[in-house]
This record gives structure tokens, C-alpha cells and sequence, in this order.
């Protein structure tokens, strides 16, 4: 970078600073004044995140005198420039050096930088593009979802969350042995789900004994954000928005069982919500009532998370 007093620069580090005036050099540092903001900065010349600022032909600048000028010259003394120019307002030629222009200058349209050769330098472009390179090949990569959970995966669970998990509206049962990470594979699934933008809304119908561990589990390990919903927490939602269904508000929502089979009242909210995916734990708990037995918790239940699962684009229990 060549630098000399007068000419004008700006900070890529911070554009809002507006217009710089190099002031000041000496063998390692440059001293920039920015008038626009009241402040000034010490850089090491050789590591300092400066940008010249040279118009070009054809652009309108204003001076410090408050007129505004179309360049039709640009011309170089020393190291400085001089702008000349014709004034919008009166036609009358001027010859406006580089220092006199106005302080207020806005480069953060690509525009702006474009023909101002505000560029950025070539190692942060590549480093861009290394970026979006290593983006599109994990996209495409057939273990989209399936990469970055917490876990020591066991072949069983990652070949059963890839099948299980490229389908569209999943409808399955895991049934493994108590052991073999059946929560496990449930993450594994929800996530590629969540991660492929196949399902956006989760709910999870659990024992309530089991509610904090996945809760827990699903964060450490998946680092999803599920909400607990409960009477109180349901109350409290539809308080604050009256009319509106609670289990709107979310988009990762936790239910126990037996509240959901005891409270009819959001049991009917709870269907009323559009679900793109239900998981429910200890399932072979969960049996339709025979036509001639008593309503239990869990026949209730039962016929509740069937509502859902007819609604609902993707559904696995």
C-alpha cells in the first residue's frame, strides 16, 4: 500500500467511519482521521484494512463546500488526486482535491465498492468459497442429518436411521432390544428430518418418568430444543395469546402421556395442531380399547395420538 498524506481511504473493518484522511506517517504506522464519525485510528502500515477511495468519471460526489459535482477528470498531484468536475446546480466548472470532499460517504452497496474498488482481499474470497464449497458437498452428502450427533453409533442404528430417514412421512416402529439405542435412532431420525427440511414440527407423547432424559438427550446429543407442555405451561400460553392454540407457539414439543390422557381439553388442541412428525415412546404400552372394555388412561390416549397421526404428514411410533 502506498500511502501520502491527504489521500483519502476508507476502513473495511468498520465502512460506518465513513470517509478517512490519511494525516500522518511514519515508518511503521499511518494515522486516519474520520471526520464523519469524530474519530481517528492508528494502523501498521503493512497490516492495515484500508481501502482507497478513487471516483471515477461520470460519478456524483458533494465537496465540503456542500455543492454537488459530476466528474468529468480525474487528475494526480503527487500522490494525491483532484477531481474536476461540473456543479449540478449552476453548471460551473470546479477543481475539488480529494481532501475537500464530504466526509459522509456510504460504500456498502455492492455498487458502491464495485467502482470504488473497495474489494476485499483475494485470501477472504477464497476462504469464501472453500466455505461454500465444503457447504454444497455436505448437502449432498447421502449422511445429510446424520452427521454431528454426540454419539458412538452402533452399524445397527446409523443403517436403520438412513432407511428409516430417507422416506418421506416416515411410519415406522422400532422395536429393538431394551439396550439397543431405540432413543438413539428416534434422534437420528428427527434430526435428518429436521436438518433435510422434511418435518419442521416434532412432538414427542413420552412416559412422564422418561420426559426430562429425552429432553436432555435429545439436547446434548442431537442439540434440539424441545419444549416441555404441560397444564401449567399450557395455560400460560393460551393466557397471554387468547384464541390461539398453544402448542402453536413451538416447534418442538414434549407431552407426557398421562397428562395428555387425563386432559381432554388439550387433548383437542393438541390435535387441532398441524404435526409433521409424532414420536411416541413405550408404544406397546399404548393399545386401542376393546368395543366392550372401561376407557383407560392409555385407551385414551391411544385414540388421541391416532387423531394425530391421521393429520399428519409423517408420523412413526
Amino acid at each position: 500500500m502506498n500511502f501520502a498524506v491527504g489521500q483519502r481511504w476508507v476502513s473495511q473493518a468498520e465502512n460506518e467511519l465513513g470517509l478517512g484522511t490519511i494525516i500522518q506517517l511514519d515508518n511503521r504506522f499511518v494515522h486516519v482521521m474520520f471526520p464523519a464519525a469524530e474519530e481517528s485510528r492508528q494502523y501498521a502500515i503493512d497490516q492495515a484494512p484500508l481501502m482507497r477511495v478513487e471516483f471515477s468519471i461520470g460519478d456524483t460526489l458533494t465537496s465540503l463546500e456542500e455543492f454537488k459535482f459530476v466528474v468529468t477528470e480525474v487528475q494526480q498531484t503527487g500522490q494525491t488526486l483532484v477531481y474536476a468536475g461540473s456543479r449540478t446546480d449552476n453548471n460551473e466548472d470546479v477543481l475539488v482535491k480529494e481532501i475537500m470532499l464530504d466526509h459522509h460517504v456510504s460504500l456498502n452497496t455492492p455498487e458502491a465498492r464495485l467502482f470504488t474498488a473497495n474489494f476485499d482481499r483475494p485470501n477472504w474470497f477464497n476462504l469464501r468459497l472453500k466455505a461454500h464449497q465444503y457447504k454444497t458437498n455436505l448437502e449432498r452428502s447421502s449422511l445429510l442429518g446424520l452427521q454431528g450427533a454426540r454419539v458412538s453409533l452402533i452399524p445397527h442404528q446409523l443403517y436403520i436411521a438412513d432407511t428409516v430417514g430417507k422416506r418421506f412421512a416416515p411410519r415406522v416402529l422400532l422395536a429393538d432390544e431394551v439396550g439397543l439405542g431405540k432413543t438413539i435412532e428416534a434422534g437420528l431420525i428427527i434430526h435428518q428430518q429436521l436438518i433435510s427440511g422434511r418435518s419442521q414440527r416434532v412432538l414427542l407423547v413420552l412416559p412422564e418418568s422418561l420426559q426430562h432424559q429425552w429432553l436432555v438427550e435429545m439436547l446434548r446429543r442431537f442439540n434440539l430444543k424441545f419444549s416441555i407442555f404441560d397444564n401449567e405451561r399450557c395455560e400460560a400460553e393460551s393466557g397471554q395469546n387468547e384464541g390461539v392454540n398453544p402448542f402453536d407457539n413451538e416447534q418442538q414439543i414434549l407431552v407426557s402421556q398421562e397428562w395428555l390422557a387425563r386432559d381432554e381439553k388439550w387433548q383437542k388442541s393438541l390435535r387441532a395442531a398441524n404435526w409433521d412428525l409424532v414420536v411416541v415412546d413405550e408404544a406397546h404400552h399404548v393399545t386401542p380399547h376393546a368395543e366392550d372394555s372401561t376407557h383407560n388412561d392409555l385407551d385414551q390416549l391411544f385414540a388421541a395420538v391416532t387423531d394425530i397421526g391421521s393429520n399428519t404428514e409423517g408420523s412413526f411410533y
